[in-house]
């Protein structure tokens, strides 16, 4: 298929104008690109209204429209940026039918240095989930390894809480021509607008807080455990766990530690720096403790950089947190309960929680390193979606991944193969 025969429909993206750029440059290869707009968010962020198509009906007109918009435009492609949210797997089952490649855009697994491109589904729908670490480690021997280094570092949580603050003023206050509009998750808009907004104003009590509270808990001498946590309206949280809730999972961890921790253990919740309190995280973490009887033994971390815990931690728990992928390059014991990519044999640790705080199980470091470098080489591409330098890099790679007929994880694991990416050393 020649690029002038591409049509490329992008669904709901990244807050900011990365959908934007990527089409603009797919125009540059003869291929044209349409937007299908939920809201006034969405359609603030796409630049060329000619080809913004907009959705006003009720949400269980979506699939029927759907298929019928994929047929006018005769899309060929459908772009989307997580797999789980309603009106995303509805298009998906629909665009299977219809014959189109669908291109899933994802936080990278190996944050945060690499975004996540994938074909057909991400997270518990990824095709990783099917892919062994045998099969992983003989693709590699068919040609030379390229070092794992990242890309040069650019900052992307600031741009994205920024992005997300003005994509739900646009909603908030200029929805007026998508009336049936719904949100994907529970908050209404103007309390997703209230959260966006109080967590920019909060910003610079919180990081005195977490300098506080790091430093508490480095200079105090204990082992510790960190608790990874994950925004309780995350898709793979929702998706791909058994708990209905963040109050559930601590609950499950601290009765875990409290069991089988030895006495002079601490145990560190560490907040994911996106949170926004709309989740009673700290107030769950406080009555749990004093349930247990460790109230002296539990800290709590609000967002920051998580390398400043995990360089002294003894282990680490979470859900299903791409966070891990920090934990485990450490060398750093597991334990995961959701459904991740990385739950392979040998990575993380399947223990009942109280033995694994007795005596965790360790990675396979060997184990690890295949699994990062088959990550490096096939979905992971240096980026990000948010900061102009990050989307810079991405756009470099990307568009070209886009345009080739395989997915990245087909292309690697062919006879003799040749990696599907140049990663370069920075010195």
């Amino acid at each position: 298929m020649t690029n002038t025969t591409r049509v490329f429909l992008f669904l709901q993206g990244p807050h900011g104008p990365f959908y934007a750029q990527l089409a603009a440059q797919l125009a540059e290869t003869g291929a044209r690109a349409w937007r299908v707009a939920f809201n006034a968010g969405d359609a603030a962020a796409w630049w060329d209204k000619a080809t913004l198509l907009r959705f006003t009906e009720p949400a269980a007109a979506w699939p029927e429209r759907f298929a019928r918009i994929a047929r006018q435009i005769r899309a060929t492609d459908l772009v989307l940026y997580g797999d789980t949210r309603r009106h995303h797997a509805e298009a998906i089952s629909a665009a299977r039918d219809l014959g189109l490649t669908v291109h899933v855009f994802e936080e990278g697994y190996l944050r945060p240095f690499w975004a996540t491109y994938e074909r057909g589904g991400s997270n518990g729908n990824s095709r990783l989930m099917t892919i062994t670490l045998p099969r992983m480690a003989q693709a590699l021997e068919q040609s030379p390894p390229h070092p794992p280094m990242p890309p040069d570092r650019w900052g992307d949580l600031r741009q994205h809480m920024a992005h997300g603050a003005l994509y739900h003023w646009h909603v908030l206050f200029r929805n007026r021509a998508f009336p049936h509009y719904r949100p994907h998750r529970a908050q209404g808009v103007a309390e997703e607008f209230r959260l966006h907004l109080l967590r920019l104003l909060r910003r610079p009590r919180h990081m005195v807080e977490r300098a506080f509270a790091t430093r508490h808990i480095r200079k105090g001498g204990w082992p510790y455990h960190v608790v990874l946590l994950q925004l309780e309206h995350d898709a793979s949280f929702r998706a791909f766990s058994d708990f209905a809730s963040q109050t559930q999972f601590i609950e499950t961890v601290t009765a875990g530690f409290a069991e089988g921790a030895p006495p002079h253990h601490r145990l560190v919740f560490k907040a994911h720096p996106l949170e926004d309190g709309r989740a009673p995280i700290e107030r769950a973490i406080r009555m749990s403790a004093q349930t247990h009887d460790v109230a002296g033994r539990v800290h709590f971390v609000r967002g920051g950089k998580l390398a400043h815990l995990l360089g002294a931690a003894r282990s680490a728990v979470t859900v299903n947190s791409t966070a891990a992928h920090q934990a485990l390059w450490r060398g750093l014991p597991v334990r995961a309960f959701g459904t991740c990519v990385y739950d392979k044999p040998g990575l993380v640790s399947h223990q009942p929680l109280a033995d694994f705080f007795a005596a965790p199980q360790p990675p396979d470091p060997e184990l690890y390193a295949i699994f990062r470098q088959f990550l490096l080489e096939t979905s992971q591409i240096p980026g990000g979606f948010y900061s102009a330098r990050g989307r810079a890099e991405l756009l470099r790679h990307v568009v070209d991944r886009i345009l080739v007929s395989h997915d990245p994880y087909a292309h690697r694991l062919q006879p003799r193969g040749a990696s599907a990416q140049q990663l370069r050393i920075v010195p």
